[in-house]
Formats: C-alpha cells, structure tokens, sequence
C-alpha cells in the first residue's frame, strides 16, 4: 500500500514538473517573462526628492524625505528665491547614484507643430522605471554614461505615461526636466507628451500610483494631489505641455485621435489649450456635456485615453481622415500594449507602446524595450535598449 502510494506521487510529482515546464516554455515562445528576485531598496525613501513647492510668487520650497523606519523620518526642508541659481540632486537608491539638477523658474508652453528635424527618437509608458529609460537613452546615444546629452539637433519625443506603476516617478520626472534644459542649449528638444497617467495625477486619481508616494506625502505632510498641483513645481511644469504634436508630418498622441473629433472643426492649437485648461479638473460625464468635453477630456475619447484603433472600431478611411485633416502623414501613439513596436493600418500607425522591465524585478529571458527612430532620409526604425536597429 505505501509503495503504490509512493509511486503514485512519484509519477504526480513528474506530471506536476512537465506541467511547470510547458506552462514555462510557451510563456518564452511567445515572448512573456519571468519576473523574480524583487529588490527591496525600491522602496527605500531615504533621500528622496526633491518635492518642490511655491510658498509664494518668490519662494521655493525645497524638500527632501531623510532618515529610515527605525530613526524616524524628517523632511529637510530649503527655501530659495525664485529668480536665484538652485542647483538640485536627485538620488537613485537601486544603485546609488544622483544626478543634477540645474532649476529655472521660467515654464514656458510649447509649440505643436515642428519641422525639418532630422533625428527623432519617440518611447512611450515607462511607467516610473528610471534605470530602463536612462539605460534606453545610453545605447540609443541620446545621452552618454554621464548622463549629457549627445544627441545634438535630435529630438526626443517622450510620449506619455511616465509615471505611476513603478516607484521612481519623481526620478524620472526630474531625469526629463534635466534633459529637456541641456537639449535645448545642444539646439535639441525634448518633447514630453502627456498620457492619461500625468494627468491623472494632476488631478488627484492615484490609484495606479504605488504606495510609496501616498507615504511620502504623508510624511511631507500633504495630499498626494498635491505633489503635482498647481503650487508644485513639478505640477506646473507637466501643465505646459501638450496631449497632441505634429512633428515632421507625424502627429504624435498618447491614445489616439477619435475619428468623431474632425467633425468639432478644431485644430492641434485648439485641442491642446482646451485640454490644458482642464488638466487639474477630474473628467465626470454629466447629462448636459458638450461634443467638445467628451472627446477631449473622457476616458474613453480624449486623446491621451482612446484606444479605438485596436478594438476593430477604426477603419483605413477613418485613419486617412485624420491624416488628411491635421496634414499629416502617420500617427504614432502608446498607451496600448503592443508585442513590439509595429506599423499598422497600412503603415500609417505606428504604436510604440511595449512591455518595458520594471526596475525593482530581474527578467528570464531579459524583457527588453522598443521605441522608434525616425530618420527623415532614411525613414523608421525600431529601436531597442540595446541600441539594436531594424527598419520597419
């Protein structure tokens, strides 16, 4: 009787391992990975920041998170006049390196429309994942291991979705900030396109966020909304940019542009000013709404929510439409998870967005990041963190 049991988990025990191992090996065929050996310094706040803040029209208040659970935690606190030279770090606990921050209280709006660019390398939802994103920058050299800029005239288009999820937003926030200064002085530019996450957290929705920064508030003591308001630096500077760019004929857009918007008659100017105005106020659809509010500010419609164009609701004319009317020539876009980035609709949409490592995780096989390369001579390329180049 124990022998035939024994065997019979000898042989439960083998089916269990095949069955692992199936499960495991179909994963890999079709391109999922294993995430494993979570680092625990993800959550360390020792050193965070810095959380600045309008006291006044000519006071900044500069804040860091110090100490630990066991010591307690503290805030220290600087205050600077507006219109001085504030020099800022911002610390990376993974590996324990810091970079530079050169602050201009100067937030000026930006175009939405640019031509004759040579170079444009576009990545969408890193999702808070500071180590992909400057890894991605190193060997696509935008920047250098110093973290400079080197991708001289070349713009960077940064489209949408670069916070929440993971547990460095605030790094990766000031990490775009401190490319966008040095690229502008290069003659570069650095493009940050708002996707449904910055906005979402300019209006006070957090529920993708990590508890780490409803902690952090806490200890600063202040409403998570309040880390990207109107009296945060931070909460301005997001404020001044746009939800749509055209750029060398490619309309660039977090969701996508819903075929029902053309009949509103509006152009990219117009589109991107109504938006703003709306970026502290949280969307609910009401009876009496307008065409306008529901196409540009709901989760379903608004350019920085809409995924119409891979739920078979889009046709090839509906695409060339919007192509026609905004004269432009492709529209690329993220938000949606794609397997890789890919042209679609008979190249005419390009998506971008792809599964990137989340930086507190390893990977078997490594996960790997895609963005786009467009060379104005020689046309697309898919673009991965290696720096690996395929035309597409």
């Amino acid at each position: 009787m124990n022998f035939k049991l024994l065997k019979s988990l000898k042989y439960l025990v083998v089916i269990s391992i095949i069955g692992i191992l199936s499960i495991f090996m179909v994963n890999i065929i079709i391109g999922n990975t294993i995430k494993y050996n979570k680092n625990i310094k993800s959550r360390n706040i020792d050193q965070d920041g810095p959380y600045v803040f309008y006291d006044n029209d000519s006071i900044l208040n500069v804040s860091y998170i110090k100490g630990n659970k066991k010591s307690g935690m503290y805030v220290d606190k600087s205050y600077y006049d507006i219109n001085s030279n504030i020099n800022l770090d911002c610390f990376y606990p993974l590996d324990s390196t810091s970079f530079n921050i050169s602050l201009s209280h100067k937030i000026s709006r930006q175009p939405v429309k640019y031509d004759n660019v040579n170079k444009i390398i576009t990545v969408s939802d890193i999702e808070g994942n500071y180590n992909t994103f400057r890894n991605f920058l190193i060997n696509n050299k935008v920047i250098n291991k110093n973290l400079n800029w080197i991708f001289g005239k070349g713009h960077l288009v940064l489209l949408g979705d670069f916070i929440d999820r993971g547990y460095f937003s605030t790094q990766i926030l000031w990490f775009i900030y401190k490319l966008e200064q040095e690229a502008e002085k290069k003659g570069g530019k650095v493009h940050f396109i708002l996707g449904n996450h910055e906005i979402m957290n300019m209006q006070g929705d957090n529920r993708y966020s990590v508890s780490k920064y409803n902690i952090i508030s806490a200890i600063l003591e202040k409403q998570q909304l309040e880390l990207y308001n109107s009296n945060s630096f931070l909460g301005r500077w997001m404020a001044s940019k746009n939800t749509i760019e055209l750029i060398n004929g490619n309309l660039f857009v977090h969701g996508g542009i819903d075929p029902k918007l053309l009949k509103l008659g509006i152009n990219l100017r117009e589109i991107n000013e109504f938006i703003k105005k709306n970026y502290y106020r949280r969307y609910y659809p009401k009876r009496n709404d307008s065409d306008l509010e529901r196409l540009l500010l709901s989760p379903k419609n608004s350019p920085y929510w809409y995924r119409g164009y891979f739920k078979n609701s889009v046709s090839q004319k509906d695409i060339n439409q919007i192509l026609t009317y905004f004269n432009a020539k492709k529209i690329i876009v993220g938000h949606t998870v794609q397997p890789k980035v890919r042209k679609l609709y008979n190249n005419k949409l390009i998506a971008i967005d792809v599964k990137h490592p989340q930086d507190h995780y390893k990977y078997f096989p490594k996960r790997k990041s895609q963005g786009l390369l467009i060379d104005k001579n020689e046309g697309y390329f898919q673009i991965n963190c290696n720096g690996k180049i395929n035309k597409i």
